[in-house]
């Protein structure tokens, strides 16, 4: 192939979409697939075409991301791309209350119509897979992606290993060529890693520990580096959640490594953050505030870069407060600690329910520990109701932490919020 070609050409090349009456009617049909009401022109595809493209509306660029299954930036179009968190803005109000469990089921049943490919189960017959397809599992995933930010891992594993049993039963079943291949086996890789990551969030770490073995086999055969960053930065914050800090910090390392040629300012600080936490776990306060430190210089550095993945959309300013807080937290500088633990629950977009659990229990934790014993009890009694929407064993875990905190301190709040704490761990089976 014509190595003056750009990526964009090229992928344009290997896909059939050389011309604009070939490329045109697959960006419709993938837009209205997507439900985006965006169309193209000749001559904007012969403009993406060219050595320094113009950048694409939002709209477009999602297109784009979805016909090609790949980041438009990856393709040599200028960056970064829409960003996909949600407004705050546009949250439902809290007096409003989601029933998580219904809400989840019906999703579940939702997404189970997804990408129901593979094979013509009343002949026998395999089915050709094509980007229609893929890009409707990719869909499931990316379902799956938001359900799990708002709700925590306990209750959407079971959607996300029958999605990753349906990529495997597509693999199987159907005819594909070779391009489609390579994505579906990368699907399968990140499907294993979200299996993974919604067990480590409901505190099944064996079977967490599994998923990602499956993942990192994959991304080894694939020889993905993005894939097998993200494994490592997950296997690193699973290490040290289980007071293995060296090897949390290795894998940090070993990521770190990896990401460097992705020139990425927020991936790399987000791994920065993996180290800290490593180091703060290990008595290394004086290491663990340098790279925090350069974490967050890289946060500030991120519109000279590249864009980070999708999955690390997350990361930002509510992450790094909270890695400060933990750190102060974890050197015994508990009044230090409080004002990142708030400053980190006030950026936290709405949209991250899970996360924003996460951070008021650990909130109320650190109030308890600088002694401000009745705020910290209010902080933890006024989180249940939220609580009733979140199914994570990392933030029960949290809750028994700080209910048994409060249990050891001689006050009227703290045995009042102590007994409520002790109801709502009993009705999660763990008190």
């Amino acid at each position: 192939m014509d190595e003056t070609l750009t990526s964009f050409a090229r992928a344009c090349i290997e896909r059939g979409w050389s011309k604009p009456s070939q490329f045109i009617p697959a960006f419709d049909a993938t837009a209205e697939l997507v439900g985006e009401q965006v169309s193209v022109t000749d001559r904007q595809f012969r403009r993406w075409r060219q050595p320094e493209p113009p950048k694409p509306h939002p709209p477009a660029w999602r297109v784009l991301h979805a016909m090609f299954g790949t980041d438009p930036v990856d393709l040599g179009f200028p960056g970064p791309g829409p960003s996909t968190t949600a407004d705050a803005s546009h949250a439902p109000p809290e007096e409003v209350r989601v029933d998580r469990r219904t809400f989840v089921a019906d999703s579940l049943g939702a997404a189970a119509g997804l990408a129901v490919v593979g094979s013509r189960e009343s002949t026998g017959i395999p089915e050709a897979v094509g980007t229609a397809h893929l890009l409707e599992l990719r869909e499931g995933l990316r379902s799956l992606y938001t359900l799990d930010d708002a709700y925590g891992g306990g209750d959407v594993r079971s959607l996300a290993v029958r999605h990753l049993r349906r990529v495997r039963r597509i693999i199987n079943t159907s005819s594909f060529p070779d391009t489609i291949g390579r994505q579906l086996q990368l699907l399968v890789g990140e499907t294993a890693e979200h299996c993974a990551w919604l067990y480590y969030d409901a505190d099944d770490q064996d079977k967490a520990r599994g998923y990602w073995g499956e993942a990192l086999t994959t991304a080894t055969m694939l020889h993905d580096a993005g894939l097998q960053v993200l494994i490592m930065i997950s296997l690193s914050m699973q290490a040290s959640y289980e007071d293995r800090p060296r090897d949390g910090y290795d894998l940090a390392r070993a990521a770190h490594q990896l990401a460097v040629p992705f020139g990425s300012p927020v991936l790399l600080s987000l791994i920065a953050t993996r180290e800290t936490r490593a180091l703060a776990l290990m008595r290394d306060p004086s290491g663990a505030r340098k790279r925090l430190a350069e974490s967050m210089r890289m946060v500030e550095r991120s519109d000279r870069g590249r864009p980070a993945p999708d999955w690390a959309a997350f990361h930002g300013h509510a992450e790094l407060d909270y890695a400060q807080g933990l750190l102060y937290s974890e050197t015994g500088h508990h009044k230090a600690a409080v004002p990142f633990l708030r400053a980190a629950l006030a950026h936290q977009d709405r949209s991250y329910g899970r996360n924003r659990a996460l951070y008021r229990m650990t909130l109320a934790r650190g109030l308890v520990q600088a002694g401000e014993v009745d705020e910290g009890a209010a902080e933890a009694v006024g989180s249940l109701t939220h609580l009733e929407e979140v199914e994570s064993g990392r933030v029960t875990r949290r809750v028994t932490e700080v209910r048994d905190l409060l249990r050891g301190v001689e006050a009227t709040s703290a045995r009042e919020a102590a007994e409520q704490l002790t109801e709502y761990t009993q009705q999660k089976g763990t008190a």
